[in-house]
């Protein structure tokens, strides 16, 4: 809320390392639909990869662990829950599957947003999808055992109004244009921290609409390169910048810097990995292509799929079908008989000898 206040984000100024930074993750989100076309089949990796990532990183944030064997039939089975903590992730799934297949047409609501919650928590006893009904404060723990209030978050009794202030703020700011949307959406999430409205969950739920604010505004690249992860790859910094940027936030006189360039800097890293990944895999499709049209070429007689198969360690029954179907298609190679006694020639003068 003390964020979007219209008269905070019209003093907003920002630096040309902070413009630059923009400007490079809008080219990031203009490149997504190009990086679809290339390697379909890596993206389906991805997903998945950043999937279990997401949930497992998200809840280790809280000190949430469970043993890496679990992981996966939990999360990409949609196994039961065997304990507490298995019981954290398996509701951190559930709502993470909601945000990547809906993400971008969810309203951001209160009722939204304590759905969410509800989700995150549902596999638990303790009652959830409601704001929190007493005062939560942010205790730090000091390596000599001693703690200390790192924070005085809203009172509950003023939560819920200040949530739906945070929600009517943030909308009438997107719409009027105000700032740019990734100006917008971290300070969303700043506020929604400070106001810290469960009594539990508050930052898997702040991750959360993380995601689905971004996924409203296009920037996709959470749903294959986990931006959990990358946070909790940098907690240090991820708290330091919390804690930099919350101080006077009651009086509306906060830095919201070290949170901007925080929260920035985990969606270029993300951005560049996915890139990265994307060209990597772009690069070793090629040289996959490249080696079944050679072991094609040097067939001298009708030949099977299983024995281009066997010439091309490594490369998949599904992409050498693929590139046969190319070379069928620029006239190449021509089938004879369907199905699993099937066999291709290459047509005459084609084959390298």
């Amino acid at each position: 809320m003390h964020s979007l206040d219209t008269d905070y984000l019209h003093r907003l100024r920002f630096d040309a390392t902070q413009l630059a930074t923009l400007r490079l993750i809008g080219e990031y989100r203009g490149k997504q639909a190009l990086y679809y076309q290339q390697v379909p089949e890596l993206l389906k990796a991805l997903r998945q990869t950043a999937t279990v990532e997401s949930a497992e990183s998200s809840n280790r944030l809280e000190g949430i662990t469970i043993a890496t064997p679990r992981l996966k039939p939990l999360i990409l089975k949609n196994q039961a829950p065997r304990d507490r903590s298995e019981q954290e992730l398996a509701g951190y799934r559930d709502a993470l599957a909601l945000i990547h297949e809906s993400g971008p047409d969810m309203p951001f609501t209160a009722n939204l947003i304590l759905q969410l919650h509800g989700l995150i928590c549902r596999y638990m006893p303790n009652p959830c999808g409601r704001w929190k009904q007493t005062d939560n404060d942010i205790i730090e723990r000091l390596p000599d055992g001693t703690r200390h209030i790192r924070f005085k978050p809203t009172p509950a009794y003023l939560a819920p109004m200040q949530m739906e202030s945070l929600i009517e703020r943030y909308r009438a700011a997107v719409d009027l244009g105000i700032q740019d949307p990734l100006v917008l959406v971290p300070l969303a999430i700043l506020d929604f921290l400070c106001i810290h409205p469960f009594s539990d969950g508050n930052g898997r739920t702040g991750r959360l609409l993380t995601l689905m604010l971004l996924y409203h505004h296009g920037y996709e690249v959470g749903r294959y390169i986990s931006l959990e992860r990358v946070i909790e790859e940098s907690n240090e910094s991820y708290y330091a910048a919390l804690q930099k940027s919350s101080a006077n936030w009651h009086a509306g006189k906060h830095d919201i810097k070290p949170w901007l360039d925080y929260f920035w800097g985990v969606l270029l890293a993300a951005y560049r990995e996915f890139e990265q990944r994307v060209a990597t895999a772009h690069k070793e499709s090629g040289n996959k292509t490249d080696r079944v049209r050679a072991a094609v070429q040097a067939q001298t007689q009708a030949f099977s799929i299983s024995e281009i198969e066997t010439a091309c360690p490594g490369v998949s029954r599904d992409m050498v079908r693929v590139v046969l179907r190319q070379m069928k298609d620029e006239g190449l190679i021509a089938s004879t008989g369907k199905g699993r006694g099937a066999k291709w020639t290459l047509l005459v003068g084609e084959h390298h000898g």
